[in-house]
């Protein structure tokens, strides 16, 4: 994601990938869907313990979730071309071979995969 990626723009990108509700990320991290809520309207930001379990449940390290949130300087984020996610990678290494589905789907099994190293339910 972008440097300037808000707290809501990336719980979005996670309930699109994850194919989840705001209710059903509330459960998968273990808060109230009160809280979520909070945290899409911007009234509120996950203290470090939610930023944990948010880190583990995305798969990004914690400095990046410290650092969307507030609690660090976002100098702490990698610069996009160093670590570039996994559509932009894709888009410029495979231009002819895959197309926005196929992006999607791999992204799909990726997230399916964290899920499983993890214990998670998949969606």
């Amino acid at each position: 994601m972008e440097t300037i990626t808000t707290l809501a723009t990336f719980l979005k990108e996670v309930m699109r990938r994850r194919q989840r509700k705001p209710s059903q990320l509330a459960a998968d991290l273990g808060v109230s869907h009160v809280t979520v809520s909070r945290w899409l309207s911007g009234e509120d930001i996950p203290n470090i313990q939610s930023c944990q379990r948010l880190a583990e449940y995305c798969g990004v390290p914690i400095e990046k979730i410290l650092a969307i949130v507030g609690h660090l300087p976002r100098v702490a984020e990698r610069p996009p071309a160093e670590w570039p996610e996994f559509r932009e990678y894709a888009r410029s290494k495979y231009p002819a071979e895959l197309d926005e589905d196929l992006i999607t789907m791999i992204e799909d099994l990726i997230e399916r995969r964290r899920a499983k190293k993890y214990g998670e339910k998949n969606p």
